[in-house]
């Protein structure tokens, strides 16, 4: 009997001391970056841990819009490892038989917000489906008006990105564009994801870096090597015959990750965050001594972006592009940021999603349950 007894004690320590190992080990794990493989976390997306950093930059190189810096803690999350796809963004298509911004006749209640007031409807031959689409120059500009590189090309969307005589034909793991924030939030949906915050995608896009002027340090070509998909040309916005086929996007993971394992934080697409854009939502954030967990402002302004209202609804862009240069815009810096209007696909702007631990445990128990069901 004492034999049993003793036996029963040391089982019930040892499984004891293995919760506790478990616990610990899910305590330290959880503080260390993980790269998802269904066995570990979702697949394809990285457990970011949560932390405190300084948010925007001050910096020679920052713009009005990215001061002044502020302490911002986030929680934990997962964020995709790379830009959503052709093939991911298809895969979607297929299933919910989904149609994009860009492929729907453009509403005017729409489109008449971002144009100064009186602007007169077009006629309805104009309002067919399309989409902005990079055409460049063929010689020098003034870089004050980018609609001499942007032209609205009819019949232009994420199948056919530069209009109807391209497509995406062994492009499947180049990341989609020609999306809109709304095409975004519903695959976003589809997939039981999110958008992430602007903080979030800056924390992340850090790779653990503080205040480094690049996702990779404060060197834009370390050595001599080229470290993200930027503009390929000589002179932005030109666009000569010698290199026009380099001026476009990449493969996603063609260039080296940060810190935090993610590819294309910077260069390649622009990317969607969830945050409505104002100019000044840091000088805002800045008047609080740490911001825990921002979602952004309530609305938008922009009174920099001539002839656009500058109440007019706008979503914060990351990351930079192709298109970026050190001639140019520079937005492949981590605290780089743009309003953009969210209806407006482009050939430059694609997105990846997030998602918290609870999200994954709701969609692990979802999961379950469908099995036992069938």
């Amino acid at each position: 009997m004492r034999k049993f007894k003793l036996l029963t004690f040391f089982s019930i320590g040892c499984l004891s001391l293995f919760c506790f190992y478990i616990t610990i080990s899910f305590s330290i794990h959880s503080k260390q970056i993980i790269v998802g493989n269904e066995k570990n976390g979702p697949n394809g997306m990285v457990w970011i841990p949560g932390g405190e950093f300084v948010m925007g930059c001050d910096s020679r190189l920052a713009k009005v819009n990215e001061k002044p810096i502020h302490k911002v803690r986030v929680d934990g999350f997962w964020i995709d490892q790379n830009d959503v796809t052709n093939a991911q963004f298809s895969e979607f298509v297929k299933a919910t038989g989904y149609v994009t911004t860009a492929e729907q006749k453009p509403d005017w209640e729409t489109l008449k917000v971002q144009l100064p007031p009186g602007v007169p409807k077009p006629s309805e031959d104009k309002l067919v489906p399309g989409a902005m689409v990079f055409v460049g120059t063929k010689e020098a500009v003034p870089l004050n008006d980018y609609s001499q590189w942007w032209q609205f090309v009819p019949g232009a969307n994420w199948r056919h990105p530069q209009g109807p005589d391209s497509n995406i034909e062994g492009k499947e793991d180049y990341p989609v564009v020609q999306v809109s924030y709304y095409d975004a939030l519903a695959f976003a949906k589809w997939a039981g994801k999110r958008l992430p915050t602007e903080a979030e995608w800056e924390y992340a896009a850090r790779g653990g870096l503080q205040q480094a002027n690049y996702n990779w340090g404060d060197e834009y070509n370390p050595h001599g090597k080229k470290m993200a998909n930027t503009f390929a040309g000589e002179n932005f916005p030109v666009v000569d015959s010698n290199y026009k086929n380099k001026i476009t996007t990449s493969n996603v993971a063609s260039y080296p990750p940060n810190g935090y394992q993610l590819y294309d934080m910077a260069g390649n697409v622009w990317q969607w965050v969830s945050d409505w854009y104002r100019s000044d939502a840091f000088s805002k954030d800045a008047e609080n001594t740490i911001t825990f967990n921002p979602t952004g402002p309530s609305n938008s302004y922009d009174p920099d972006d001539a002839g656009v209202p500058s109440d007019a609804p706008k979503r914060v862009i990351r990351g930079g592009s192709f298109l970026c240069d050190e001639n140019f815009c520079m937005s492949y810096r981590p605290s780089a940021r743009r309003g953009t209007d969210p209806y407006n696909p482009m050939s430059h702007i694609g997105f990846r999603l997030a998602m918290t631990q609870e999200m994954v445990n709701a969609g692990s128990t979802h999961s379950k349950k469908e099995k036992k069901v069938s």
